[in-house]
């Protein structure tokens, strides 16, 4: 893409479907198809105007993805004049996400999740007969086209594949894609999908997820399967919004005290505590504040956020709420993966809902307080997930980390402070509030507090989400799920996470307990292999996601991952002596990555295969 604009123009679908999201192009200095004569010398204003709409460009870039499946040259170079953005830098945005497609495709992506959880369930297979009945990956055939993808977040029904069929119609909900999630996923079934949508298998209710279900020891997922998603009526009846109405009774300060007494600390791996990140955001003299849910979950075998979003959509409302109050935030985004689309209609409508019912908007519950939410999808970005990257995001740029500090409470989103959490984090504080900061700190450690939800999948009897009170063993979680005979190893914390080995399995499940022990908890992650699974074709894999989901912005981590791929490539199938020179490479490089890498995704790129190689002994 040329750094200036060119004589491509949009068709009238891609004109349509910008219009639709930006509206009418004011004047022909912003995409208008006539200029008045006034407009021949002088803007008027109106590109400073467009300017301060650059964080829409995500959004239209969307908008023409959905309607078409595409984005092309004239796409582009309208969307630009539109929000007057250079056409080089819209087009960095655009290449960036690996959802958006800057080539000519089909309409119909069959996406097939060929990540850890479903590696360990099959999917090389399953990619080796769509090979066989559709063609290579990448290969146009009966109008759809299907391509490897990393982790889908349906880790409980691998091997998984999403169906996206781009189109002018809506779906319900409000995107204008049509989508089918087919998991478990075999070859006929997606072959089937190729030719229609409708012949895709219906998706199961979100409880599909939650072994545990129904039973009264659960917290943060007591109303997952019991309670109607859809109906705001039937949240209230149990016990919804009485967690703000208490709130609104303690006052701001009251609030990040009551969290702060809890102990509860951030579920997205870094376990900082959240009260103090609500206090040093309110704090902050400069205005406004903002609130960003960090809804990205990214990590290959995590799928906790998906099942809470789609099973109780209502309480991460209520949440944001809580956080945007106590921090003095009167707007929130929510950051959505772009692979959740059931997840989006049940957000969007409980969204549209709280708003109708004076639960969102200029006076929430006659309080006084203005607050609303923002849904903000991503497009394939694993690097989205780092809180400063999700910032560039929303702001219509690269979803690049930025060097810290300023740290996000005083300089974050549009320069300005914020509070970012992920979804675990957020519900939370509704049992914090509903039953009082000691109730909830006597569950747990005195360290980790609460509970934790667990991400079980690989080869076990029952895989899906499993709620337990810090301090259980990871031997009483298997033991809920049902261990393999012939157990290999345990991967926690996913890719950026550690392997155990099975005489490990006492360990307790805290951030505390896994940190003496030489892993991670990270983001609940529990992937249990046996021995049928070759450990060096899953490190390969994990090497694999880290060069593919590397931004590119810092040299350690630009190069290092790829040297990391490339010497496991080299060692896959040695041992001993012919493997050495290799890991003491693989070893050097690592330790640069951790050292001088911008974000976590450089810094752990080299967790999974340090500890295969120390504690597995994969190349011994």
């Amino acid at each position: 893409m040329d750094l200036k604009f060119t004589d491509a123009a949009p068709t009238g679908a891609e004109r349509a479907a910008v219009d639709d999201l930006l509206g009418p192009p004011p004047s022909g200095w912003e995409g208008g198809t006539e200029r008045a004569a006034e407009e021949l010398r002088w803007a008027k204003g109106g590109a400073s105007a467009a300017r301060d709409r650059r964080d829409q460009l995500l959004p239209a870039l969307h908008a023409v993805n959905d309607r078409i499946g595409w984005i092309s040259e004239g796409a582009l170079d309208y969307i630009c004049r539109r929000l007057t953005v250079p056409p080089a830098e819209a087009y960095g945005v655009a290449t960036f996400y690996s959802m958006f497609s800057v080539r000519p495709r089909p309409a119909k992506v069959v996406h097939v999740c060929t990540d850890l959880a479903c590696a360990a369930r099959g999917s090389a297979a399953l990619c080796v007969d769509l090979t066989g009945a559709l063609g290579p990956a990448g290969t146009p055939a009966q109008g759809a086209v299907w391509q490897e993808s990393p982790c889908l977040g349906l880790c409980e029904r691998a091997p998984a594949a999403l169906v996206i069929q781009a189109g002018e119609e809506p779906a319900a909900g409000a995107s204008h894609h049509c989508t089918a999630v087919i998991a478990p996923a075999t070859a006929p079934t997606l072959t089937a999908a190729t030719r229609s949508p409708e012949s895709a298998p219906a998706e199961p209710p979100p409880d599909h997820a939650l072994p545990q279900a129904g039973s009264p020891d659960l917290v943060l997922l007591r109303r997952i399967g019991t309670v109607d998603p859809a109906s705001l009526d039937d949240y209230r009846a149990n016990s919804g919004y009485s967690a703000l109405r208490r709130a609104f009774a303690l006052g701001p300060a009251g609030v990040i005290r009551e969290v702060l007494d809890a102990g509860l600390v951030g579920r997205g791996g870094a376990a900082f505590p959240t009260g103090r990140k609500w206090q040093a955001t309110a704090q902050q003299p400069d205005t406004p504040h903002y609130l960003v849910c960090n809804a990205d979950e990214s990590e290959p075998g995590t799928f906790k956020d998906r099942v809470l979003m789609e099973g109780d959509p209502y309480a991460l409302v209520e949440a944001m709420t809580i956080a945007g109050y106590a921090t003095g935030a009167h707007h929130g985004y929510l950051y959505l993966r772009g692979e959740y689309p059931r997840a989006y209609e049940r957000l969007s409508h409980a969204l549209t809902r709280a708003r109708t019912r004076g639960l969102l908007g200029p006076d929430i519950l006659g309080q006084g307080y203005a607050f609303d939410i923002e849904i903000r999808r991503g497009a394939g970005a694993y690097i989205c997930g780092e809180e400063t990257a999700i910032f560039n995001s929303i702001e219509g740029r690269r979803g690049e980390p930025r060097s810290k500090p300023p740290f996000p409470v005083e300089k974050g989103l549009f320069g300005k402070p914020t509070a970012v959490n992920n979804v675990e984090t957020l519900v939370n504080v509704l049992p914090v509030l509903e039953r009082g900061a000691a109730a909830y700190a006597a569950t747990g450690t005195g360290s980790s507090t609460g509970t934790k939800l667990f991400c079980v999948s690989g080869q076990v009897a029952r895989a899906g989400i499993y709620e337990l009170p810090f301090g259980a063993t990871l031997r009483e979680l298997l033991e809920l799920a049902g261990p393999p005979d012939r157990l290999r190893a345990v991967l926690l914390g996913g890719a950026a996470g550690g392997f155990v080995r099975p005489d490990e399995l006492d360990i307790p499940l805290t951030f505390e307990g896994t940190r003496a022990a030489g892993t991670t908890l990270g983001f609940g992650v529990v992937l249990v292999l046996d021995d049928s699974v070759e450990l060096p074709r899953i490190l390969l894999r994990i090497a694999e996601f880290f060069r593919d989901e590397s931004c590119g912005q810092c040299v350690p981590c630009r190069v290092g991952t790829v040297r990391q791929e490339e010497a496991l490539h080299r060692i896959k199938d040695v041992t001993g002596a012919a493997a050495a020179y290799d890991i003491a490479l693989l070893r050097e490089v690592g330790q640069a990555m951790r050292d001088a890498s911008i974000c976590g995704l450089g810094q752990t790129a080299w967790n999974a295969v340090e500890s295969a190689i120390d504690r597995l002994g994969v190349y011994s």
